[in-house]
């Protein structure tokens, strides 16, 4: 099972609000759109976390409710948020940060040396053999 998002609790296998942290999360959102930063905005909701935690608890898709999520905001309130967390890093120059994940070379040619041992034992043989594989990437 996953983890359950703030907000949320799990009775009897199905996800209800959690009040007291629901008031929090409308209030993070409230701050945030009143101006405040990432982490005061949390920290004044009562939300004690880091500004990189802050920013998921405002980009979880969850609180404006799904098939098995109650909604805790509205979907108008979430993507406002979104539109002031997007000009706010635009307004800092942090919009071209881009996650580019090198993808890993995948070795796609094989050769093997000249096989020139052959042992009783054939986990021997085949580490043997083995250790004579080269690849390549192309």
């Amino acid at each position: 099972m996953g983890h359950t998002p703030f907000g949320y609790r799990i009775e009897n296998g199905v996800a209800v609000i959690d009040e007291d942290a629901a008031g929090k999360l409308r209030m993070l959102y409230d701050n945030y759109l009143g101006g405040m930063s990432l982490q005061n905005a949390a920290n004044e909701a009562g939300i004690e976390t880091y500004h990189a935690s802050a920013k998921r608890l405002l980009m979880t898709e969850h609180y404006f409710g799904d098939d098995f999520y109650p909604a805790i905001i509205d979907k108008g309130t979430f993507d406002r948020v979104q539109a002031e967390r997007i000009k706010r890093a635009a307004a800092l120059g942090r919009l071209d940060r881009k996650s580019t994940k090198k993808r890993p070379k995948i070795p796609t040619q094989f050769s093997i040396g000249a096989i020139m041992e052959h042992y009783d034992n054939p986990v021997k043989q085949a580490e043997y053999i083995y250790s004579l594989l080269k690849s390549e990437v192309v």
